[in-house]
């Protein structure tokens, strides 16, 4: 099979969804969307203690939430498991980001809860999630 044809048939195989996929998505998933709401009601949020408005930051984390928790919905209807895999990654790389940033900037109220709704939360239900697609992906051309 040519090279192309077999990207094409990947993209085209629906992967498995077991449910403790689908509870790591959900995971993945719902902050993307609570919290912009949380940012744009709430000015402090983003804005700091004194901030009154919603600032022009809180709107760019909302478009970027957004963009990237509707393509995960899409993802996971489409049952992709290159997409999912990719979105995850993203999302891993955002978080092994903002994590350590909340306890650089003193912006956690309990460094320990931060900390363990990072790993637990969202770093192995990632790197898990991340491992599955991967096998799904290599198993689907191998097979082909």
């Amino acid at each position: 099979m040519v090279g192309g044809e077999q990207k094409i048939n990947q993209l085209a195989h629906k992967c498995q969804m077991p449910w403790w996929l689908t509870v790591i998505i959900v995971i993945e998933t719902l902050p993307m969307f609570l919290g912009p709401i949380f940012a744009l009601n709430n000015p402090a949020f983003l804005g700091g203690a004194e901030a009154t408005e919603v600032s022009f930051a809180a709107w760019l984390y909302t478009a970027r939430n957004f963009a990237v928790g509707s393509a995960f919905v899409v993802a996971y209807l489409l049952r992709s498991a290159p997409m999912l895999f990719i979105l995850i990654l993203i999302r891993l790389l955002t978080d092994l980001i903002d994590g350590p940033a909340f306890l650089m900037l003193g912006l956690a109220s309990n460094e320990v809860r931060l900390i363990a709704i990072f790993v637990i939360g969202y770093y192995i239900p990632a790197l898990i999630a991340m491992r599955f697609l991967w096998k799904q992906m290599t198993n689907s051309t191998a097979t082909e």
